[in-house]
């Protein structure tokens, strides 16, 4: 239809003069009002249609003759579009469609209307066909538009989206993704598998050192094209944190992005200036290759662990690993969440906590004073917060051990008593403990600690094990081999990587008991599963000489682990088998006080029976259920009957000198 056919009434021209500024959306309901002849019908669609042609054309005029200028001076509201457009090169025709795609989810009126318009095909969204038809006049006569509109940047970036995949393709209906019409409108919207900045209340404070590092990095990003930066931590809350102050050192916010579905966020980086965050979770020796967003080439964020390796297309990535605070550092975090100068000195001084694990840790430790009715946090608040094992992910892995072991329930030799001394003045100095010391000390030094326990059965490797988390104020986990291992191939070192990322995070001392199995020898290679199991020891050694928590291995047997593993190891310590002056102490420190043995008992006891501190343990308990039902002191005769069922589980004859008193 002719422009000169629209109706002319004078009460429309006085309403052209009042009427609101021109807009896309109005340019691309103009170009709809030209295609129909408006005097045929006076319905509510056709007058709204009639109203936005008076708005971009008052004078009868072409509807796209003053569209040029319009674009080069738009209204506020469509600026984000326009400016978009020159980012992505989108042409007339896509501009227009997507403006006439926007409206439909804004105004009710624009969709009754292509409704009216399309019937009895279309529906409320506009057709490829529609579009095409309307918009002809914005391209070249040689072009065709379906073909032009459906190949180009703004289909291919996102920004409109293609329905009805069965229909024929000019029956199909064009929309915009909800976030994209949100963003274009200047607000949030959300995405499945993406979160848009941090939540402020679970922001992690970070120390000077890391948020100066992290305005550098973002000069940096910001320095040339696809730039990607790889934040290697075990606390996925403080690596999301540190994202976020990269982020406004480059006055954007950041989006963690945890989907593989990249459709449509590219422009969504670009109008809302997000800076892209991908939270990933690889497996020792896994390659990733980092996804291409569409429309986008400007910095990227990794959020990863500290395996497996991130390949950028068209270059490499800087990696990062977030460090853990200095003692002084420390101090000042403890000191902010704690509110308790002495407190926050000695946790900064003792424990090797990250920013996140001092976050949680300050939360928890708040929460328990308050259940205690303490004013402030204290020392036992904030080691029951350690030991909740909140958030910390450690518990599908390893079993907690929360038994406390006091030094007199360690009953061992005085050589014992000094090596485990040894030990633990290692684990509380080890953070400072290369400072003066020479360049080939300090060259590859890791502050972890890792200890081998040596002895048979039942001499105290695992108590010893709870005294050394008791003294430190640490949780003590013991992993779970069942867990851990894994007959398909890699999963036992993604397994056990997890877990050590865990346990540097939050702190823990790790028991791995019977520990040969995991780190036994290494064969030689006369099958498949050979290579693949010796490819898992060789893993397994490296990863436990870099980590820098606190170890401990116990084992019945130093020989059967592999020579390559003594080098990595602190300290081996033997746990021998009790002598008689071990086991009379042994016996005391079991029975307590409610039994009648005279100290001739606990002598012959001691001297006769050669059973370790774990088989006296189990028959004091036997010997106390006898005790019990018969409402009497434990005796000699109920311990006697105790060391007779220990034997049996042994395989042998209680000795003949231990005979049964009156």
């Amino acid at each position: 239809m002719n422009n000169a056919s629209l109706p002319q009434p004078l009460e429309l021209n006085q309403t052209a003069r009042r009427s609101p500024p021109p807009t896309l959306k109005a340019y691309a309901l103009a170009a709809a009002a030209a295609q129909i002849d408006l005097t045929t019908a006076r319905s509510p669609e056709t007058q709204f249609l009639q109203q936005q042609f008076q708005i971009v054309a008052p004078h009868q005029e072409p509807w796209n003759q003053h569209l040029s200028q319009y674009l080069e001076h738009p209204e506020a509201g469509d600026r984000p579009l326009i400016q978009l457009s020159q980012v992505l090169h989108l042409t007339v025709i896509e501009l227009l469609t997507i403006a006439l795609a926007v409206a439909v989810e804004e105004d009710v009126m624009v969709g009754r209307t292509l409704a009216y318009l399309q019937a009895p095909l279309g529906g409320s969204r506009p057709t490829l066909g529609f579009v095409t038809t309307i918009f002809a006049e914005t391209v070249r006569e040689s072009d065709r538009p379906l073909h032009l509109l459906v190949n180009d940047n703004a289909v291919r970036s996102g920004l409109l989206t293609l329905l009805n995949e069965q229909a024929p393709l000019p029956e199909r209906t064009v929309s915009v993704p909800l976030h994209l019409g949100f963003a274009l409108g200047n607000q949030d919207g959300r995405v499945a598998g993406t979160t848009l900045g941090t939540d402020n209340s679970l922001n992690i404070p970070l120390p000077h050192s890391v948020t100066e590092i992290a305005q550098r990095h973002a000069v940096s990003l910001q320095a040339a094209e696809r730039r990607v930066l790889v934040l290697r931590t075990g606390s996925n809350a403080e690596g999301r944190s540190v994202a976020e102050a990269i982020a406004q050192a480059m006055q954007c916010r950041p989006l963690f992005i945890e989907t593989n579905h990249l459709t449509g966020i590219g422009p969504w980086l670009l109008l809302r200036q997000l800076l892209p965050v991908f939270c990933l979770e690889l497996a020792p020796g896994e390659r990733q290759v980092l996804p291409e967003i569409p429309a986008y080439s400007g910095p990227v964020v990794v959020l990863c662990g500290p395996d497996g390796s991130i390949e950028a297309s068209g270059g490499t990535a800087l990696t990062w690993s977030i460090p853990t605070p200095s003692p002084s550092e420390r101090q000042a975090l403890w000191q902010a969440a704690l509110d308790d100068e002495q407190l926050a000195q000695n946790l900064a001084t003792h424990h090797r906590h990250s920013s996140g694990r001092i976050a949680q840790l300050g939360r928890l430790a708040n929460q328990y004073s308050l259940l205690s009715g303490h004013p402030h946090p204290t020392w036992q608040d904030v080691t029951a917060a350690a030991w909740s094992g909140e958030g910390t992910g450690l518990d599908a892995l390893a079993q907690p051990l929360p038994d406390r072991i006091p030094d007199e329930a360690l009953v061992i030799t005085p050589t014992l008593r000094q090596e485990l001394d040894t030990l633990l003045l290692r684990c509380r100095y080890r953070d400072g403990l290369i400072e003066g010391l020479g360049a080939s000390t300090t060259a590859r030094y890791h502050p972890g600690v890792r200890s081998l326990f040596v002895g048979p059965s039942g001499t105290g490797k695992t108590l010893a094990a709870g005294w050394l988390a008791t003294q430190l104020g640490l949780p003590l986990y013991r992993v779970d081999l069942a867990a851990i291992s894994s007959k398909y191939i890699g999963e036992t070192e993604k397994n056990l990587s997890q877990l050590l990322a865990r346990a540097e995070q939050a702190e823990v001392v790790l028991l791995f008991d019977e520990a040969d199995s995991l780190f036994g020898k290494r064969t030689d290679v006369q099958q498949a599963n050979d290579r693949f199991a010796n490819a898992q020891t060789n893993y397994l050694l490296q990863r436990i000489e870099s980590f820098d928590g606190i170890t401990l291995l116990t084992s019945n047997s130093r020989s059967r682990f592999d020579s390559a593993f003594s080098r990595r190891l602190d300290l081996v310590i033997e746990f021998p088998l009790p002598r008689p002056q071990e086991r009379r102490s042994l016996w005391q420190s079991h029975l307590g006080t409610h039994h009648n043995l005279t100290p001739q008992d606990l002598n012959q006891l001691a001297a006769t029976t050669d059973l370790c501190g774990g088989h006296i343990r189990n028959a004091v308990l036997t010997a106390a259920v006898l005790a019990q039902s018969q409402n009497h002191p434990i005796t000699y005769t109920d311990i006697i009957q105790g060391i007779a069922t220990e034997y049996r589980k042994l395989g042998r004859q209680i000795p003949a000198a231990l005979k049964a008193q009156p």
